[in-house]
């Protein structure tokens, strides 16, 4: 199993990003899918879920501003992000678990003032 997340970014304050999260090596379709971020010094925080069937949970700290999405035919998840706060600056993954967790290499995201 291979996630390979990428549209991280430097973006002022306001911008948007859209990360994209391709998966090899398993019936994507089936698992659900997570964002996590993480801050050098802070533990690793879960930023949203979807579910196979598509239900979706975020963090309090991004709902409304952010939106997962998957798109089982192309095998990728999406993590679109607007209204981006600096306070968003992290680096981010994306997981699967399939019997263990399957992570990502991670894409960083910075925001400006």
């Amino acid at each position: 199993v291979q996630l390979q997340a990428c549209g991280g970014g430097l973006v002022q304050a306001g911008g948007s990003l859209r990360l994209s999260c391709k998966v090899s090596g398993v019936n994507f379709r089936l698992y659900p899918i997570d964002w996590w971020r993480q801050v050098p010094g802070k533990e690793r925080e879960l930023v949203a879920n979807i579910s196979d069937g598509g239900t979706t949970h975020y963090a309090d700290s991004v709902k409304g501003r952010f939106a997962i999405s998957r798109d089982n035919v192309r095998r990728t998840a999406y993590l679109q992000m607007n209204s981006l706060k600096p306070e968003d600056t992290a680096v981010y993954y994306c997981k699967l678990t399939r019997g263990r967790d399957f992570w990502g290499r991670g894409t960083l995201v910075t925001v400006s003032s």
